[in-house]
């Protein structure tokens, strides 16, 4: 991997603000006891504590959301004249378990798992505010930048709306993200001006009949039947409903009907979500789904009940803050560490902030490089490269210094 960066041209000074062995080893274990000991959405009390401890001994002063859950911490002096550049990560887990093995920091918690890797990007930014706060001391830090310590990311809507209404924008001009990529190696991350995820609902659909046996089902309401239809034919109309480019796609995460062979019954449910790569998609999505669900339901002789649970719109990265993040990381690793990367059908509630400051979110490299496996998100085997850690201190480091002399 090149190293060239601008600290290597002439009358360039390298930026300071890199992490030390000994900081990068503490923030290991950090990463590991957090990973040991995952919570879920707004139940995040240990690993709050255990950020807000960390912090309050290099002498910051976190404050905690009113959830109990989460904080923010400003590092600098505080600046009226201009926004703060801020630097978010989510701190929750999944609902599943931990199926890695060999490993000494696997999950302690029975079905519980950091299988989306909150805590790397928790370690991450609590680094670069221990690194931050330093160059303060040392009087090389230019602008007061804020850690945000988001919780509940996986609990639709996302837990950045609440936090928004707890005032954690208040005085933000930009912020900026990073989600662990395991097709990425690490050393490196990717970059996307625009949209970078999809938006994400869930879709709850609940049908009913009088049921019946078996044996007579033109007698009744063939419920089996009427939930097969409307999993297979529902995803299958809408896809001929809206532009195919607008990448709206509806799929079913569970089904659930009858208990015996021979009685046909009452009631069936459908769960899954949807997910759009355009906004304007998005928003039109609840009519056409509503629609769609009504009419195959309907044509079967079931009656439908439909909970459609508004999620996340797509992230879209902001070309300037993005530029940000590409110069902060050319600045550290060359601009051979950066790839391009798609926009993928993931959600992510970090595009609530995006509603209200601009700001830009990248993928951060997490695969050993040179490794074979096939790694993903949301799967209980998923693991960090730890080397991740570092590059995402080294590059919100360099993100924060040059946005504080541009400003």
């Amino acid at each position: 991997m090149s190293r060239e960066s601008e600290a290597d041209l002439p009358g360039e000074e390298p930026l300071p603000g890199t992490l030390s062995e000994a900081l990068f080893g503490e923030l290991v274990a950090f990463r590991r006891d957090l990973h040991m000991h995952p919570e879920l959405g707004n139940q995040e009390f240990r690993t709050t504590g255990a950020i807000k401890a960390r912090l309050e001994a290099a002498g910051l002063r976190p404050r905690v959301l009113p959830s109990g859950t989460g904080l923010i911490c400003d590092v600098g002096s505080p600046d009226r004249t201009r926004p703060m550049l801020a630097l978010r990560a989510d701190i929750d887990a999944l609902p599943i378990p931990d199926a890695k093995t060999g490993v000494p920091y696997r999950s302690t918690v029975p079905d519980r798992a950091h299988a989306c890797g909150h805590d790397v990007h928790t370690t991450t930014v609590l680094g670069t505010g221990l690194v931050l706060a330093e160059l303060h001391r040392q009087g090389r830090l230019p602008a007061p930048v804020r850690l945000l310590f988001q919780p509940a990311e996986e609990v639709l809507p996302g837990g950045a709306a609440d936090a928004i209404e707890a005032g954690v924008l208040d005085g933000v001009g930009r912020i900026v993200a990073v989600h662990c990529d395991p097709r990425v190696d690490a050393g490196r991350i990717g970059l996307r001006p625009g949209a970078i995820t999809s938006a994400c609902d869930r879709l709850e659909v609940a049908l009913d009949g009088p049921g019946g046996h078996t044996a007579r089902p033109h007698l009744t309401t063939d419920l089996v039947t009427a939930v097969a239809r409307v999993a297979a034919d529902v995803p299958a109309l809408l896809a001929r409903r809206i532009d195919a480019r607008a990448g709206l796609a509806l799929t079913w995460g569970r089904i659930e009907a009858g208990h015996a062979c021979n009685v046909i019954p009452m009631h069936a449910e459908l769960a899954g979500t949807i997910r759009c790569l355009e906004l304007s998609a998005w928003r039109d999505a609840p009519d056409l789904v509503h629609a769609a669900i009504d009419e195959v339901a309907t044509l079967y002789g079931a009656k439908s009940e439909i909970n459609y649970v508004r999620g996340v719109p797509p992230v879209v990265n902001d070309p300037a803050v993005t530029e940000l993040l590409h110069d902060a990381m050319a600045a550290r690793r060359g601009p051979y560490a950066i790839e391009d990367t798609e926009q993928s059908l993931g959600g992510e509630d970090f595009s609530w902030y995006l509603e209200h400051v601009p700001g830009a979110m990248a993928r951060l490299g997490v695969r050993t490089p040179g490794s074979n496996a096939r790694l993903d998100l949301h799967r209980g085997d998923f693991d960090a490269d730890e080397a991740a850690i570092k590059v995402g201190v080294e590059l919100f480091t360099a993100a924060a210094l040059l946005d504080g002399n541009r400003s």
